[in-house]
């Protein structure tokens, strides 16, 4: 026996969404530039990821790429949820998540800068703002998947 089907419909303003998303491909296309300048300042060879202790011990530009390569993994860690997120919850509500996946990217801007200059704890404001848009995108995420679950009555 077939599965039911359901017709989704995308808002007008989807397009958006996706535009807020791609915001994302930017950052980190702007990160991987930002690693590649300490990686050269630091004189950190590929295929080595990250400078080893005895390097940023001694060499400052070796610590900030440390801290500058973090703030990139970091970002890759957290943006495969925030994409999901910003795509499910942009079918309910497309511009509240458009303008949280500009304000996640923006934050997230925010903690590479503060990341890189080499003093880990100025991530802080940007980690906050990044942290509260996804936990949002989450939340509406929730409420999104709920609603069209139940628009089945919750059949399985």
């Amino acid at each position: 026996m077939a599965s039911p089907t359901m017709i989704l419909t995308l808002p007008a303003t989807y397009g958006w969404v996706g535009i807020g998303a791609f915001s994302s491909l930017v950052l980190t296309a702007w990160q991987t530039m930002q690693v590649s300048k300490a990686r050269k300042a630091a004189g950190i060879k590929y295929p080595q990821l990250y400078a080893e202790t005895h390097q940023a011990e001694k060499s400052r530009n070796a610590y900030i790429f440390n801290c500058t390569q973090r703030a990139h993994a970091n970002t890759l860690e957290y943006q495969p949820g925030f994409l999901f997120a910003t795509f499910v919850a942009g079918l309910k509500v497309p511009r509240i998540a458009t303008a949280l996946a500009f304000a996640w990217t923006i934050s997230r801007v925010s903690y590479t800068i503060g990341y890189s200059s080499g003093d880990p704890s100025k991530r802080v404001t940007g980690a906050k703002g990044a942290t509260f848009s996804q936990l949002a995108l989450y939340g509406l995420t929730v409420w999104t998947l709920f609603d069209l679950v139940a628009q089945n009555n919750f059949k399985i």
